[in-house]
Order: structure tokens, then C-alpha cells, then sequence
């Protein structure tokens, strides 16, 4: 199932490659949304809100592995468009140890570092010690969340982007049914929800190397494949820490986000996180284009073909753009509704508090678009630190929205906090793009 992106209708290919990543990740949300639906519903509005107060960390732990993980496989796929095949099995038993030291040591500082880490985030009193047994479990787990991302990372830099995704599927089911026995039958409250995650995202990564070993015989790893080479850890590192750090820039500011929202109360807390929840099954399509711009860039950038390039980052930004018209319009007249699934009392305040959200969010998911697909886009063409510069403009424009907000305690204040990062590092990212392919005028054949 593996697939040369270097080759056929770039609009076509990013279709045919962006579809099975999107149905994946929704799935992959889905074990959030599962742990929001039944804390919510059985559990209660402050079990929620707990959960709801601890997502930016996640992200920022979750994301700095996503990161790590797609760079540290960004020459696999290189090399792999090059028709290099010894060399993509180097690169591959390289990122494979460079997960394994990387997952140990952020193990042990989350661990260590957690509660003075929601003590500054001004997490609500009423809510603390729920969020922390929650986040907890999560940080115990996060070898789960490495194993899996970076498997599936492997088999997409090869071009397969459907064997990830069934087996995510299989363990979304597997979620949900730990959630309900875990939270409804055995009362463990929000942490059931956390072991519930963390136990379906390791059957996901057990099945991906099983698959990888079984069906896979390219990239099926011999001893000297395991040799360290520092040379080409250099190079990975060099593009998956500032993959890395980007997520984590963009968490940061939204921790920032979380602490205005804090302190608006556990109502707007809830609210807050419902509506997340929400957006974040439509804008899985930009993620999931983002990781296609990452592989198909890279491919392409190894067999030099640039022109392809260029169509590609064309062909994306008209998919993008149909996708965000349609998104919008369900934002703006259904989206509240979709709150009932998340609670079942102060669901009219709720509603309210969601709606703003949806809008805010609806209006900028042409600069959403921007921000996932050349971002990634430039990174899968091997340049680690320029996006990472468009990270911080996101942290500045996220950063200083949410202060101002802080300051006038505005609910509204909080929802712009993303667009107006989307805005500043959509514009830098336009601007990167056209000076680097200024470089590249013709094909190198």
C-alpha cells in the first residue's frame, strides 16, 4: 500500500492521501470526545471543566510528539522519493532511538513538573485535584502516544496513509468501551477517562508494528540499521525539534489562552471546552493536509521535482478552501447545537458561550488553511526553522489576544485568540514560501 507522491495529479494524489489521515484523526478525537461525552454526562459540569482545563497541556505534550515524530521521519520520506531504500531504513532506525530516549525524558520532567505547572495556569480550586489525576495518567503514557505517532509517521513517509487509520479505528471502539466501563461501571471518574486513552492509543501503536513487520518488507530493519550515525540524527534532529518546538510554541500560547479562560469561571471553562471539542472534528481536514503537504513535499523535494511542488501547494490551497466554505456554514447555524452531547445542565448558557466560539472560529479557516498547509509543506521540504519562526508570531498574536482579554475578562476576547494567530502566521508563512521557491525557478533533474 505504498504510495510514490512523486508521480500522477498532484490534486488527486493529495486528495486520495489527506482523506484516510482526516477519517483517522477524527477517530483519534474521538478518544477525547468520548472522555468529554461520558465525564460530562456521568460525572458531572466541574468533571468537564477538569478535563476541559487540562487539554492545552495535552496538546502541548501530544503535539510536541506529532511534531517530533513527522520530522524525525521527514528524510525517510526524503529518501524513500529518491528511490534510496537502505538509506530510508537508516533514517527509520534512527528516529526509533531518538523516540526512545526523547518519550523517557519527557516522562520524568511532566511527571515532576505537572502541579506547579496548573498552580500557574490558574486552574480553578474546584477542579484541581480532578485535572491533575488526569493529567497525570496521561504523562504515565506518553510512550503510547510516541510508539503510535511515529509508526504511523513511517508508514506514511512511504506513502500509506489507510493502515494507520484502520487500526485507529479499531481502537477508538476500544476507547469508548474502556471510557464506559472504566467511568460508568468502576466510578473512577476523570482519571478512567485518561486510562482509557492511553490503553487504546497503545493497542493502535501494537498494531502498526505488527503491520510494519508483517506486510512492510521495505522497511524491515537489519542490525546495521540500528547503528548509530550521528551525522543523520543531526540532520533529523535539526528538522523534528523545531516540528517539535512549533506544536509546543502553539500550545504554549494556548496555555496563555487556558489561564485568561480560568479565570472566567468553571461555566466558561465548560463551555470553552465543549465547543473545542467541536471544531477540532472539522479541522482535522487541515491537520490531516497538513500531514499530506509534509509527505508530498518531501517525496517531491527528494526526486527534485519542484514544479510539482508548487502545483501541490496550489491543488491544497483549493481543497482548503472549499473544505473551510462548508465548515463555516455549519459553524454559524448548527454547531451549538452539538453542545447536548457534552452536558446536561446550564446547557442554554452553554449553548451561548459555544456559539461565540463557532463564529469566531468560522470567519478565519481560510488563514487556518494557510498556517497547516504550507507550514508543513516547508517542513517536508526540509526546512526545520523557518515555520518554527511563523510559531512564534502565533505565540505573539495568541499571547497578546489572550492577555488583553485576561484584562477585560472577555469571553469573546478568549475565542480570538486563534484567529488572530492563524492571521500572523498565515501572512509569514506566504512570505517564506515564495522566497524559498524563489530558489528554485526550474526543476533539478
Amino acid at each position: 500500500m505504498e504510495k510514490d507522491m512523486t508521480v500522477g495529479s498532484p490534486m488527486g494524489m493529495i486528495v486520495s492521501f489527506t482523506v484516510p489521515i482526516f477519517l483517522g484523526n477524527v477517530f483519534q478525537q474521538f478518544y477525547s470526545m468520548a472522555d468529554t461525552i461520558i465525564v460530562g454526562k456521568f460525572v458531572g459540569t466541574n468533571a468537564l471543566a477538569a478535563v476541559g482545563s487540562v487539554g492545552t497541556i495535552m496538546f502541548l505534550l501530544i503535539g510536541f510528539l506529532m511534531g517530533m515524530t513527522a520530522g524525525f521521519t521527514v528524510l525517510t520520506s526524503q529518501r524513500y522519493g529518491a528511490r534510496d531504500m537502505k538509506g530510508m531504513r537508516k533514517t527509520v532506525g534512527s528516529a526509533y532511538t531518538l523516540s526512545i530516549i526523547v518519550s523517557a525524558v519527557m516522562t520524568v520532567f511532566s511527571m515532576l513538573f505537572m502541579k506547579p505547572l496548573l498552580i500557574l495556569m490558574n486552574t480553578p480550586v474546584d477542579i484541581f485535584d480532578d485535572a491533575y489525576r488526569y493529567i497525570m495518567v496521561i504523562c504515565g503514557g506518553i510512550f503510547a502516544q510516541t510508539a503510535y505517532n511515529l509508526f504511523s509517521s513511517v508508514l506514511r513517509a512511504v506513502g500509506n496513509s489507510k493502515t494507520p487509520l484502520y487500526f485507529l479505528i479499531l481502537a477508538a471502539g476500544l476507547n469508548v468501551l474502556l471510557d464506559m466501563l472504566l467511568i460508568i461501571v468502576f466510578k473512577m471518574g476523570a482519571p478512567g477517562a485518561a486510562y482509557a486513552t492511553v490503553i487504546a492509543q497503545g493497542v493502535s501503536a501494537a498494531l502498526c508494528i505488527f503491520y510494519i513487520i508483517k506486510k512492510v518488507p521495505i522497511l524491515k530493519l537489519e542490525r546495521d540499521d540500528w547503528r548509530m550515525d550521528w551525522h543523520l540524527m543531526k540532520i533529523q534532529m535539526g528538522i523534528g525539534f523545531p516540528m517539535a518546538f512549533q506544536y509546543s510554541i502553539t500550545a504554549i500560547g494556548t496555555m496563555m489562552v487556558q489561564s485568561s479562560l480560568n479565570i472566567l469561571g468553571s461555566l466558561a471553562v465548560a463551555s470553552f471546552t465543549a465547543a473545542s471539542k467541536i471544531e477540532q472534528i472539522f479541522t482535522q481536514a487541515y491537520v490531516a493536509l497538513g500531514v499530506t503537504m509534509t509527505n508530498y513535499c518531501a517525496q517531491n523535494r527528494g526526486a527534485g521535482k519542484y514544479s510539482r511542488i508548487r502545483s501541490g501547494f496550489r491543488s491544497a490551497m483549493v481543497i482548503g478552501m472549499g473544505y473551510s466554505l462548508l465548515a463555516a456554514v455549519f459553524f454559524v447555524f448548527a454547531g451549538r447545537y452539538l453542545v447536548y452531547l457534552f452536558v446536561s445542565d446550564n446547557v442554554a448558557e452553554i449553548m451561548g458561550y459555544a456559539d461565540i466560539y463557532l463564529k469566531c472560529t468560522a470567519a478565519f479557516l481560510i488563514p487556518l488553511t494557510i498556517v497547516n498547509a504550507f507550514r508543513n509543506g516547508i517542513q517536508g521540504m526540509g526546512y526545520g526553522i523557518l515555520p518554527m519562526m511563523a510559531g512564534v508570531a502565533e505565540l505573539i498574536g495568541r499571547g497578546a489576544t489572550a492577555l488583553a482579554a485576561s484584562r477585560y475578562k472577555s469571553f469573546f476576547g478568549v475565542c480570538m485568540a486563534s484567529p488572530v494567530a492563524w492571521i500572523l502566521a498565515g501572512s509569514l508563512l506566504l512570505y517564506m514560501y515564495f522566497m524559498i521557491m524563489k530558489r528554485h525557478p526550474v526543476d533539478v533533474e
